[in-house]
């Protein structure tokens, strides 16, 4: 049988809905349950990303749907593990900050929405109290310069820092990490503002021979974001609408307010001898990121 121009215009118009309907259902699967990791970070950030999910899930609750979260709270000390989370584990989000070298070779999905003001990138030394005068009188990166970082393997600050011309000892894992520093294996250590002082009380204290540092702060550019597994595309539009709606409306600041509204003032961030440094890992999304936490 002949085949006319019309009849492959008829089959066209027949089959055209059902490809479509194949592209969208095979592109979004039915999603019965969003799987959050939620492992490898302090108690202080769990419990802040937890917040800021489950914010942005629920103002989009009526576009999408009553969706379980299921979180996870598994710590996985490998970097390999971290990198293949969404291919190997089965996660659709978690959180981490942007441009993550350890998924630098990884499909995924960022959502460039900010969820800390970018207290991450703030960060607060640990070290020996015996090298308390030692620190106290450093005033300059070149000084700063001069002294050894202890980083867990894998970290993102490791490679950050080191592009800004500091000592880095990469190894270990977070475990281990301060009984090496009262080894005099490194120096210093350094942490987020928003996790410094949990971090001493849960993991540093019990070492003994340690203290903060109340004279310093490094700064750069280190938002915290959201990265949703390749596949769920849906749940990516999801969120980044979410985050949009919760920053505008003011329900991103009353979250921070409530885990760190004095923060700032508790742990006298505007008062210390202030060393920036760049941030050369920031995706293009964010590569203006420029936070106003310590404005007048």
């Amino acid at each position: 049988m002949k085949i006319r121009p019309l009849h492959i215009i008829c089959i066209l118009l027949i089959c055209s809905p059902l490809l479509f309907l194949w592209h969208y259902t095979s592109s979004n699967p039915q999603v019965t349950t969003i799987k959050f990791w939620n492992g490898n970070k302090t108690t202080s950030r769990q419990a802040y990303e937890r917040d800021v999910l489950a914010a942005a899930l629920e103002v989009t609750r009526k576009g999408y749907g009553e969706i379980p979260v299921i979180e996870d709270l598994t710590d996985y000390p490998d970097p390999a593990d971290e990198a293949a989370i969404f291919r190997t584990k089965g996660v659709d989000v978690f959180g981490t900050v942007a441009g993550n070298p350890k998924l630098a070779g990884e499909e995924k999905i960022i959502v460039p929405h900010p969820m800390m003001k970018g207290l991450l990138g703030y960060r607060l030394l640990i070290t020996r109290a015996a090298d308390r005068d030692t620190f106290a009188g450093i005033t300059s990166a070149a000084e700063l310069q001069q002294q050894r970082q202890g980083i867990p393997l894998g970290w993102a600050d490791a490679a950050l820092f080191r592009h800004n011309g500091y000592l880095v000892v990469e190894q270990g894992t977070f475990d281990d990490l301060f009984t090496r520093l009262r080894d005099k294996q490194f120096d210093y250590v350094s942490f987020g503002a928003n996790e410094v002082e949990s971090v001493f009380r849960e993991r540093a204290a019990g070492v003994g021979e340690l203290q903060t540092n109340d004279t310093l702060l490094i700064y750069y550019p280190f938002p915290l974001v959201f990265y949703v597994n390749p596949e769920n595309t849906q749940l990516a539009r999801r969120l980044s609408q979410g985050m949009q709606i919760i920053t505008r409306n003011g329900q991103l600041d009353e979250i921070f307010r409530h885990h760190y509204g004095d923060l700032v003032e508790r742990l006298q961030l505007k008062d210390r001898q202030l060393i920036p440094l760049t941030n050369p890992l920031l995706p293009p999304e964010l590569i203006n990121f420029h936070p106003d936490l310590l404005a007048d």
